[in-house]
């Protein structure tokens, strides 16, 4: 029968204090051998209160495997090791190999994991923005064609502006940029968002060249723009944030029950709904 925790702290306790297993055993009101096993797993480094790991044949390939997942970031593939360790004298199954793999996988994700710590900013300093799909209204033509949403977060504040538009293009960007400074009723320091052609024109050995024209609007209202690390939006997450919540508050889907809108004015409606509500919320 397992011991608890609680008998097995006391089986322990009972030999440091006797140095005897007879006594231990004679303290602890068990038998003698349970008291040897218990001491034996402890000075060996193996966990006494779980569950107990019979040895494997994989055991003696396993610093093997864990340099493979090592030089290949946690994306070696199963059967790969596995063909290498037959290889190397193997005689057990795949199945075996792809369990050993996926737990020193799991581990190594545990260890590599992203560390995220709050991001403390400062009253108008940064303001980020992107953009978002919206929902299809009619056009000037009566057809139905595809719109975008232009979501900008103010840190500090939290404040949110959510502005329809038919495009992402550059007069368009500038346009509720400008839409946005006015609303918002002053210039941030600093301005930020992604690597779209509309911002950065390219890169030169990783460094971003900025569009000359956005360059002239941000003199201008005397802000600077800055981009983030390419493929990587969690580096803006403030505005992926709005852009999720303007997605799933304007645009009609069946968790929100809305209908779809008439024209691009009633879209406007709701943008400027929307911000009216959240940003009057006190936030925690």
């Amino acid at each position: 029968m397992k011991k608890s925790d609680r008998e097995i702290m006391e089986i322990l306790e009972a030999y440091d204090a006797t140095e005897s297993a007879h006594s231990a055993a004679q303290l602890a009101g068990v038998d003698p051998k349970t008291v040897r096993r218990y001491v034996a797993a402890r000075d060996q480094g193996r966990p006494v209160t779980g569950a107990g790991r019979r040895p494997r044949m994989l055991d003696e390939y396993m610093p093997k495997i864990e340099e493979w997942v090592e030089r290949g970031n946690g994306k070696v593939r199963a059967d790969i090791v596995h063909e290498r360790l037959v290889a190397m004298g193997f005689t057990g199954t795949e199945r075996t190999t792809r369990r050993a793999v996926a737990q020193v996988k799991a581990a190594w994700r545990a260890g590599h994991q992203r560390t995220y710590r709050p991001w403390i900013t400062e009253p108008g300093l940064w303001l980020q923005f992107d953009w978002g799909e919206g929902p299809k209204v009619p056009g000037p033509d009566g057809v139905l064609r595809s719109t975008l949403l232009f979501c900008a977060w103010l840190a500090w504040s939290r404040f949110r502006v959510v502005i329809p538009a038919w495009d992402q293009k550059l007069p368009t960007l500038i346009a509720c940029l400008d839409a946005t400074l006015r609303r918002v009723g002053g210039v941030p320091t600093y301005v930020l968002t992604d690597n779209a052609k509309t911002v950065s024109v390219d890169h030169v050995a990783g460094v971003p060249v900025r569009h000359p024209q956005i360059v002239q609007a941000a003199r201008h209202y005397g802000t600077q723009v800055h981009t983030c690390v390419p493929f990587d939006p969690e580096s803006k997450g403030g505005t992926e944030s709005t852009v999720r919540l303007a997605k799933a508050d304007v645009v009609p889907t069946e968790a929100n029950l809305r209908e779809q809108y008439g024209s691009f004015a009633e879209l406007e409606a709701a943008c400027e709904q929307f911000c009216a509500k959240v940003n009057s919320r006190k936030h925690r």
